[in-house]
């Protein structure tokens, strides 16, 4: 055996190796916990649609206290971010750039995003209507933070967050590394898209199978354009229109909720 391709099986194997890590302080995680959770759900007596799932609960029954714990949780969640960035940096060049998480191309990056909130985000809130009507979606609660002053501000930084943690170690990260592992343009995109719908099941099994085709488009997109700010900005803006806009509506029309 030649002296590369030693060197090669150690590479993958580190590379290996470095996904399983990342991915298992962040969003492997959370699809783990999301399997189980689904599993628990399917085997209790309560159908799936009387059941709910909360997102952005409150943390603390104390305003203060609350504030604090969110502006921690947020923190905390992007710290894999950074941790992906630093590790596509010391692989080599601008991680950045290479995947596309920048300003250069700010219009173009606005204008793609918006397309993808229409062409995915409008149709994804009708699917997940159509979860709740046929009975495997859960009651996806949102935003339950009590109202105080810096409920918008919070709840516009955790849509941020799921959009940074989602798009750049999902897509920006996970891609750059299968590639190099030699996995091709659909394993890739498939692959992702698996992993984005798994730690969703906790919202029922509608949200997996609506996540994936997010996922599909999403990877394909990035495949094309190779840049993840238009995924980033579609995904902030379908968060801040679910987190936000529920919030608002309850606000103003709790009798209905």
């Amino acid at each position: 055996m030649s002296r590369a391709t030693t060197w090669g099986g150690v590479r993958r194997r580190r590379l290996w190796t470095e996904i399983a890590i990342v991915l298992g302080v962040s969003l492997g995680a959370s699809a783990v916990y999301s399997i189980v959770n689904i599993i628990s759900r399917l085997t209790i007596d309560t159908p799936l649609a009387d059941q709910s799932a909360t997102i952005n609960g409150s943390l603390s029954d104390r305003e203060w206290l609350d504030l604090t714990y969110q502006l921690l949780a947020i923190f905390f969640d992007l710290v894999p971010v950074a941790l992906v960035l630093y590790l596509l940096a010391i692989s080599g060049g601008n991680p950045f750039r290479r995947i596309g998480f920048d300003v250069q191309k700010p219009a173009s990056d606005l204008g793609r995003g918006l397309l993808l909130v229409l062409a995915i985000g409008v149709p994804g809130i009708a699917f997940y209507f159509v979860g709740r009507a046929l009975g495997f979606t859960v009651d996806v609660v949102p935003a339950p933070l009590d109202t105080y002053w810096w409920t918008t501000p919070i709840l516009i930084l955790a849509a941020l967050r799921a959009a940074l943690q989602e798009e750049v170690i999902v897509i920006g990260y996970l891609f750059t590394r299968l590639r190099q592992l030699g996995w091709h343009k659909w394993q890739i995109i498939l692959s992702a898209a698996v992993l984005r719908g798994s730690y969703h099941l906790y919202q029922g099994v509608g949200p997996f199978f609506g996540n994936v085709v997010l996922g599909v488009v999403f990877g394909w997109c990035y495949w094309r354009w190779g840049r993840v700010m238009p995924l980033v900005v579609a995904h902030w803006i379908i968060d801040i229109a679910s987190f936000v806009g529920y919030a608002w509506a309850v606000s103003t029309f709790p009798s209905l909720f």
